[in-house]
């Protein structure tokens, strides 16, 4: 167990990934927002690219890309200037969502499919820095590192489905307290201003 993982260790892993993805981040804020002006139903397509999608980049970065960003750190400078305009673009798509109250059927915007949940992970600047540094941190051990990569990613599929529930179900909670879709539009502003507020810790860095 030594070569492997401690206890202690496998509980090091759970705490710092159910921080790191229970903080506000853009998958959060858009779960929060899908939420709100989907409901849960169909924002569970949403939440399961999120979990399924976001594990399988950590495995991917754990078993060679995070060499190859490394080697080439432009590489992942310019995936980050891509996931920054992208996460802008989608502030302007939340802060004009709207509900179904009085909205003509061709004017509905839509929630996140599985895949484009997934493939968002990719251009999610946290997505990268989360899975980065979890490998960095946790991989301890060349003969083992595959069994670990694994154990990381496993762990963080748990706790993105704790995760993405509970952001997913606030936004369903926060709808209960409005009454119109005019609450709905300045919520998803708000919401909107906190995604761009996610990531300029980031562009600032």
């Amino acid at each position: 167990m030594e070569e492997f993982y401690t206890v202690a260790m496998i509980i090091s892993i759970a705490t710092f990934t159910i921080s790191t993805v229970t903080t506000p981040g853009p998958n959060n804020i858009m779960l929060l927002s899908s939420g709100l002006t989907f409901g849960y139903k169909k924002t569970i397509p949403h939440m399961s690219g999120i979990i399924v999608g976001f594990p399988f980049m950590v495995v991917l970065v754990g078993l060679g890309m995070g060499v190859i960003f490394e080697k080439f750190p432009i590489i992942l400078s310019i995936l980050k200037i891509v996931g920054i305009l992208y996460l802008f673009w989608m502030a302007f798509k939340i802060a004009n969502n709207t509900n179904s109250y009085e909205v003509e059927e061709g004017q509905k915007s839509e929630p996140f499919t599985f895949f484009q949940a997934a493939i968002f992970q990719w251009v999610n600047p946290k997505a990268w820095i989360m899975a980065i540094t979890a490998i960095s941190i946790f991989v301890t051990a060349n003969e083992n590192s595959y069994l670990q990569v694994i154990t990381i990613a496993f762990i963080y599929l748990l706790s993105s489905i704790i995760s993405t529930n509970s952001w997913a179900f606030g936004g369903v909670v926060l709808k209960k307290f409005i009454k119109n879709e005019s609450s709905v539009k300045k919520l998803n502003i708000i919401m909107a201003v906190l995604l761009i507020a996610s990531v300029l810790p980031i562009i600032f860095e």
